[in-house]
C-alpha cells in the first residue's frame, strides 16, 4: 500500500466504456464494419479486446454527444486503415477550424506526444452506430 495513496490508479489498467442505445446494432457495426468480435458478454454489455486493452459497449438510455474523441486506436498505416474502413461504409469527419484541418478525412497534428518520441501524429475520426466519436492515429517520428 502506498503511504500517500497517489499511485493506486497509476498501476491500474484503463478500460474505455462506450454507451450504446441499441446494443445489437452496435454489435453489428463493430463486427461487420470494424471487424471486431466481443471476447465476453453479459446482459447489457459487450467486452472487446484490442492490442491487449479492453473496452466495453454497454446498454444505455443516454446518448453520446459525439463531440469529442471517446476512444482511439494507434495504427502503423493510417491511410490503409482509413481506406479499408471507407470500403466498409465508414464516413470520416472533416474538420476546418483555426489551427486544425483535415484533408480527405486525415489531419496532420504537429507536436503530439513528444514524450513518446514522436514529432506529431496523423489522425482521422468517425462515429460508430451509437454516435460515439472514435479516432485512429498514426505516430509521426
Amino acid at each position: 500500500m502506498d503511504p500517500d495513496g497517489r499511485k493506486f490508479l497509476g498501476r491500474g489498467r484503463v478500460a474505455t466504456r462506450l454507451p450504446a442505445q441499441d446494443l445489437e446494432r452496435a454489435r453489428r457495426f463493430y463486427s461487420e464494419v470494424l471487424g471486431l468480435e466481443p471476447v465476453d458478454e453479459r446482459p447489457g454489455g459487450l467486452l472487446y479486446r484490442c492490442g491487449g486493452v479492453d473496452f466495453a459497449l454497454y446498454r444505455s438510455t443516454g446518448a453520446s454527444p459525439g463531440t469529442f474523441t471517446q476512444m482511439g486506436w494507434e495504427v502503423e498505416d493510417l491511410e490503409s486503415v482509413v481506406a479499408d474502413l471507407r470500403r466498409r461504409g465508414v464516413t470520416f469527419e472533416e474538420v476546418d477550424v483555426p489551427g486544425f484541418r483535415t484533408e480527405g478525412g486525415i489531419a496532420e497534428i504537429e507536436g503530439n506526444y513528444p514524450s513518446k518520441g514522436y514529432s506529431g501524429e496523423r489522425a482521422a475520426w468517425f462515429h460508430d452506430s451509437e454516435g460515439n466519436l472514435l479516432g485512429i492515429g498514426e505516430p509521426v517520428s
